[in-house]
């Protein structure tokens, strides 16, 4: 079933109610918050809408519906116990070309009643077509605890902004900009509210001052986005993007100027010179620009380089961490990378540092659990260092290829065996320590060490 999702003007306008019992009730104090005249018809009436009729919020005449009464009304609904009533109700108002709702009665519907959260003047309404009015309400309910409180003053707000830009502004691309631009700020009813006199300033679609916003893309699972990395990927004017991150994280910046800047497998098509000299040429350009880093910035995202070479330029710019791939590997097989049992510290390093001519102290030898990010294709140098380091052949290991994505794979092994891995999808990530050793032995055990879809 198809259905178009609308709100629907009634102020002021005639509806009829026929039934006044308990499954009534639960539509009245709908209706009544959108000053509808409403006219509600039954042979008998709870005690609420007699009082309700009493203070004039509604007219409530005690007798059967007859067809005549459907006429005069912009919409009609048949909230009786009685299923005769409700469907005569609903072929009426078809002949008389009125919306009917009957409710809890699919076939004998125009439209449905959705399940509302509300802050203010915003209204989000679900419907599932009746099929499950308990999915809506249970929909409703996460919702509204995730939609801040005072989503209802910022919007009224951002509305009195917006008509004031609509006053000031001809209609032109740029208005239209600053509008989405307006919507992911802040807003007060202040004169001096920075966000009041950028909008009603001199139009452009740039920042008073170009910025750049170094942002975690996670394992590349839009739903594993933090939620300021979201807004702030949406509001983008340009997005500079490893190879890495998936087409679905860049679809959310559909107002951005998109430019792949990785570097894959050794083959570098833009150096980190020409990466740095692009952000600090559009955010000269008063850009708001989205350097979008796979993971998190700050984990072999080579975030050092390019904070120095803005801090050099003068360019202002956030790091808005992401979910590292080394946590969603470890979700994914799953796992915890510390154990109080058998492992303390925890050692990230990429494939490139992670064998022994890198000297640095290490911990315990068996009492850590080694996260490699890239680890190669082919694992078996990195194995032999690692056994001549003297961890022992059953090292429990774990490779993890695109984490909490629909194509995750999972190969666990163990250190003996690990050269003999397959080279795996990227990008992979290898975990290896006894921390994951109940989780290996569980996936050798149910599939023989083969690759496991996740």
């Amino acid at each position: 079933m198809s259905l178009l999702p609308i709100f629907i003007k009634l102020e002021g306008r005639r509806c009829l109610l026929v039934g006044a019992g308990n499954i009534a009730l639960d539509k009245i104090g709908s209706l009544l918050k959108t000053g509808v005249k409403l006219r509600v018809i039954a042979p008998e009436a709870k005690d609420e809408v007699r009082q309700l009729a009493a203070e004039g919020k509604l007219e409530f005449i005690e007798r059967p519906f007859e067809v005549f009464d459907l006429a005069g009304n912009y919409l009609v609904i048949a909230a009786t116990d009685v299923p005769e009533v409700n469907s005569a109700v609903y072929r009426g108002a078809v002949e008389h070309g009125i919306l009917c709702n009957s409710v809890d009665d699919i076939p004998n519907c125009d439209f449905f009643f959705g399940s509302v959260v509300s802050r203010g003047e915003l209204q989000i309404a679900i419907s599932t077509a009746g099929e499950s009015p308990a999915v809506a309400q249970r929909l409703r309910r996460e919702i509204d605890e995730q939609l801040p409180e005072d989503l209802g003053p910022w919007l009224q707000n951002l509305g009195q902004l917006r008509r004031e830009v609509l006053a000031t502004h001809p209609r032109t691309e740029e208005r239209k900009a600053l509008l989405h631009q307006l919507a992911q700020r802040q807003v007060c009813e202040s004169a001096t509210c920075p966000s009041r006199q950028m909008a009603l300033g001199p139009l452009n679609d740039k920042d008073a001052d170009g910025r750049v916003y170094l942002v975690g893309a996670g394992p590349g699972n839009p739903d594993l986005l933090t939620v300021k990395a979201l807004r702030t990927i949406q509001s983008a004017h340009v997005v500079l993007h490893d190879d890495l991150v998936p087409q679905a994280i860049l679809n959310l910046a559909p107002r951005a100027e998109i430019v792949n800047v990785g570097k894959r497998c050794g083959m570098k098509s833009i150096t980190q010179e020409e990466i740095n000299a692009l952000m600090v040429e559009h955010a000269r350009d008063r850009r708001r620009v989205v350097r979008l880093k796979s993971g998190d910035p700050l984990i072999f995202g080579r975030a050092a380089e390019e904070m120095s070479a803005l801090n050099d330029a003068g360019i202002s710019f956030e790091v808005i961490p992401g979910i590292t791939s080394s946590l969603a590997a470890a979700a994914a097989i799953p796992c915890s990378l510390t154990d109080r049992n058998s492992a303390s510290n925890v050692i990230f390093s990429t494939g490139h540092h992670a064998q022994s001519h890198n000297h640095a102290p290490l911990p315990e030898l068996e009492d850590a659990t080694r996260v490699v990010y890239m680890p190669g294709r082919d694992l078996t140098l990195l194995a032999e260092e690692w056994l001549q380091e003297g961890l022992p052949p059953d090292f429990p290991c774990v490779v993890v290829s695109r984490a909490a994505q629909p194509d995750q794979e999972i190969y666990s092994t163990t250190l003996a065996n690990l050269g003999n891995a397959a080279p795996a999808l990227a990008p992979s990530l290898l975990i290896a320590g006894w921390a994951v050793r109940e989780s290996a032995a569980m996936m050798v055990a149910a599939a023989s060490g083969d690759s496991i879809p996740a």
